[in-house]
Formats: C-alpha cells, structure tokens, sequence
C-alpha cells in the first residue's frame, strides 16, 4: 500500500527540526523540501543552466556552484524576476519530493517544509502538522542558532504565513514551548496515533 504524506511545516525557530529527527528515529522516511530546492539547481542539472542564461554568469561561484546569496540579492529587488524564479522551479522541486517520498517504505511519509503552506505544497500531502511555539521564542531560538538580530528574525516571520494561515490549515498541532523529553513523547504519541490512519485521515 502507497504511504500517505504527512505535511511538517512551522514558522522559524519553532523547533520543525528537532520534530522531524524524532520521526526519522521511528523510522519514518522523511524528505525536507529545502534539500530538494537544493538538488534542483546542482551542476549538471538543467534549472541550473537556465537559470545562468536568464540571470548571468554572476549567480555563479567560481566552482561551478549556484550563488544562492547573488541570486537572492536578484530576485528579492525584482519581484517580476522572483516569480520568473518560482516558476521555474517550483515544479521542478515538486517532482524531485514526489519521486523521493514514492521510495517510501514506511506506512506514512513525511515532507518537511517551511513554506508549505505558502508554496502550495500542502497539496502534495494527506494531512498537515504544525510545530508551533509562542512567538517570543521563536525569536529566541533562531537568534541563538543564526546570531541573528531580533529585527532580522522578525521580518524573517513576517515573511512567513501568518500564524492564522498555518493554524487553519493544520490537522495537528504540536506545541514546542517545553523539554525535548516531553516533544520526544508528543512525537511518539503522534507516530502510533498515525499509524493507526488509512490515507492520513481519522
């Protein structure tokens, strides 16, 4: 039977990765949307080269790699290029999740994404959890994990879909304002009540 796809998403800081090393320790195959977007544009694949004869040699490093902080540079002044962007690789990132979660041999199979709700890859999956954490620290954590100014963070979750928009289309949510004991439980109560649902529903 094909796994059904659990959607992990949550806002900056939240914890969305500690939460997902929990379920690949149950043995739940897990993609994260972030790798793929990276895999799209390795050397050798196509989105790379179309992507320096839209933009130029200068979105290059000097190996041959994408230079992800110029192609930002791009496409954060120029909204027209953005979407330029976005509509060359979105699919392609989507194709690159799909075949990878088709390996899955657990009964359920998870996407991490950050964006999942604004890129529309909620589509993708049968069931949607939300890693969620009081705002405060968000700001917190990711201030200590990226030495990042609390400004920085905070137009990083402005960015982000609000709160609302996540929690409406959340199945489950899991708050992560405690112990990573007490989310290592949550998690673990989550992954049998999962394994209990066919296609992702109760």
């Amino acid at each position: 039977m094909k796994p059904w796809i659990l959607g992990l998403t949550g806002g900056i800081g939240s914890g969305k990765s500690a939460v997902a090393q929990c379920f690949i320790e149950r043995g739940v195959h897990l993609v994260d949307a972030d790798h793929a977007a990276r895999w799209v544009v390795e050397p050798g694949r196509p989105a790379l080269a179309k992507i320096v004869e839209h933009f130029g040699e200068q979105v290059l490093q000097a190996d041959g790699q994408l230079d992800r902080t110029a192609l930002r540079q791009r496409v954060f002044a120029d909204p027209a290029e953005r979407r330029w962007l976005e509509a060359l690789l979105h699919p392609l990132i989507g194709v690159e999740i799909s075949q990878y979660l088709a390996r899955a041999e657990s009964p359920y199979a998870i996407l991490v994404s950050p964006l999942l709700i604004e890129s529309g890859q909620h589509r993708m999956t049968q069931r949607v959890l939300l890693v969620d954490a009081p705002e405060q620290l968000q700001i917190e954590r990711t201030m200590v994990r990226d030495q990042s100014s609390s400004e920085q963070v905070e137009a990083i979750l402005k960015a982000q879909a609000s709160r609302e928009e996540r929690l409406r289309h959340a199945h489950d949510v899991l708050s992560n304002d405690r112990d990573l004991g007490w989310l290592q439980n949550e998690v673990e109560r989550l992954h049998h009540f999962y394994l209990t649902l066919k296609g992702g529903q109760a």
